[in-house]
């Protein structure tokens, strides 16, 4: 798992912004579709939105997810940019999102009955209308269609090198990491067809050969792993790569989270 190591800087507007994100840390490691119903029983507890799915219409993107039924959906990115929708009787939402230059992330919460909760991570959207959940500790849950073969899809890494591996299979299928042809951890994509590896060895601080091999096929990729500086004019910096987006950003916890988003046409 990654572990997340605190800044050396104490920069009140970052934080502040990355407060504006979410009030809660996003670093559990709950399904983040999952929306279910509160019994009566539990009044006490509200269970979080979740995102499900994203459809794209020209310049624009609808993002769907479930919510408490006649929720009020909210997503609100730290330039003040907010998005709004409100979840049906099935505790259904969709909110459309108009695509804009570089990558955004908003923080996604729902208010009912006077009590807001936040969902786990932030949802990035790029450019070029990727979408991903990127989320404290954890590999990034990114929303992309199934694949038969292993693809990258996603790398985290910390300030300290530790790296999760994430993406999709089969669904079920075993999987093995290497990293430069060494063996660096394995597992078996879910349900879903999807997985998520932590590395058992931090990345050094250099460019890394990542393959993903196992049922279906394999997939490689060449990732920089060198840490993020400091940030210290707003929660996210992002840098076009070559296999991709690089995305630096600030967790709840006031420490840093690169997120290597992955294109398709990489090799």
């Amino acid at each position: 798992m990654i572990r997340i190591r605190s800044l050396g800087f104490k920069s009140s507007m970052v934080l502040a912004a990355a407060m504006a994100l979410t009030a809660c840390d996003p670093g559990l490691q709950s399904d983040p579709r999952r929306a279910e119903k509160v019994d009566s029983a539990e009044a006490g507890y509200l269970a979080p939105p979740a995102l499900e799915s994203v459809q794209r219409t020209g310049a624009r993107l609808t993002l769907v997810g479930r919510a408490l039924p006649d929720a009020d959906v909210r997503l609100g990115s730290p330039d003040g940019e907010v998005v709004v929708g409100k979840a049906g009787a099935e505790g259904r939402w969709s909110v459309v999102v108009p695509i804009q230059p570089g990558v955004r992330l908003f923080g996604l919460s729902m208010t009912r009955q006077g009590r807001t909760v936040q969902a786990e991570g932030y949802v990035m959207v790029s450019e070029e209308g990727h979408v991903a959940l990127l989320r404290a500790g954890a590999g990034a849950w990114r929303l992309a269609p199934a694949s038969s073969a292993p693809r990258i899809l996603t790398v985290d890494i910390d300030r300290a090198g530790g790296a999760v591996v994430s993406g999709i299979a089969a669904p079920g299928a075993g999987l093995n990491v290497r990293v430069d042809r060494v063996v660096s951890g394995g597992g078996r994509a879910d349900d879903d067809g999807r997985f998520f590896v932590a590395l058992k060895d931090p990345l050094s601080r250099a460019p890394h050969d990542i393959q993903v091999g196992g049922e279906g096929g394999e997939d490689q990729v060449t990732i920089p792993a060198t840490p993020p500086l400091a940030l210290t004019t707003g929660p996210v910096r992002s840098e076009r790569l070559a296999t991709g987006w690089r995305i630096d950003w600030v967790t709840p916890g006031g420490g840093v989270q690169t997120t290597l988003l992955l294109h398709g046409n990489r090799r």
